[in-house]
């Protein structure tokens, strides 16, 4: 992809899967990469060396990415690191904790949803814009089921996606003039952990048997997406949600 090489790039929730095969992909282009993690030090380690064994440049940083001290400890790490420009955000971080019907939700989990999902890619773009110079790409994970609603018990995971694609488009309009693009990958079913812990066995054939393709995404897949995205090659795409889901909706 062009003009990828020696620049800097933020993933959020790069420990694993899809953000973990997305940094890989921008360290092979040329582009150095704070990977955050949260939970586990380890995996955000892991990320690290198997980029630095390829030959990039990455860096692990902390952050629980819903909270603002966190993140702006985090650019501090990022600009001793790599300097005081972010070319590329990549808001990865996301999740389902459960599956719930609405009698069951309470607060704490309405909030814990909420902020996961969409207060984290406000707290970080916000954060990271004063970085971005001309010419810059944010790239937010959102989810087939910001569009369909989701599967049983994902209410609130597919409100907050659908957050996340509204405000794709409300950044895009807003950060446009300065020369940076918004886009979003509306991903449908992956095989990660997500789908591991939350979704049977028996759905994720029926998903897969009803996809065009008749199979899963892969992590690797996602992460094309999002160099392309990155690069200068999608010069003249913002405010785009776009579908990769094997074929099962794209209207």
């Amino acid at each position: 992809m062009k003009n990828l090489k020696g620049k800097v790039a933020l993933v959020t929730g790069a420990s694993r899967d899809i953000g973990r095969s997305i940094s890989i992909s921008l360290a092979k282009a040329g582009v150095k990469v704070l990977v955050n993690y949260y939970r586990d030090k380890s995996m955000g380690e892991e990320t690290v060396s198997i980029i630095k064994n390829n030959g990039g440049d990455a860096k692990a940083v902390y952050a629980d990415v819903t909270n603002s001290g966190d993140v702006s400890n985090m650019i501090k790490e990022s600009k001793k690191f790599f300097g005081n420009k972010v070319h590329i955000l990549v808001n990865n971080v996301g999740g389902l904790f459960a599956r719930k019907k609405i009698s069951e939700i309470d607060e704490n989990f309405y909030n814990l949803l909420m902020d996961v999902n969409f207060k984290s890619v406000f707290l970080v773009t916000k954060a990271i814009k004063p970085l971005m110079p001309k010419g810059g790409s944010i790239i937010n994970i959102s989810s087939q089921a910001a569009r369909d609603g989701g599967g049983p018990g994902s209410s609130l995971y597919s409100a907050s996606k659908g957050a996340v694609t509204s405000y794709t488009r409300a950044l895009a309009n807003e950060f446009g003039p300065d020369g940076i693009r918004v886009n979003a990958i509306t991903a449908g079913m992956t095989s990660t952990r997500f789908h591991d812990d939350f979704t049977s066995d028996e759905v994720r054939k029926k998903v897969a048997g009803a996809t065009p393709l008749r199979r899963e995404g892969r992590p690797e897949e996602i992460a094309d997406l999002a160099i392309y995205l990155a690069s200068d090659s999608s010069s003249y795409i913002t405010g785009a949600n776009i579908d990769i889901n094997g074929g099962i909706l794209n209207s």
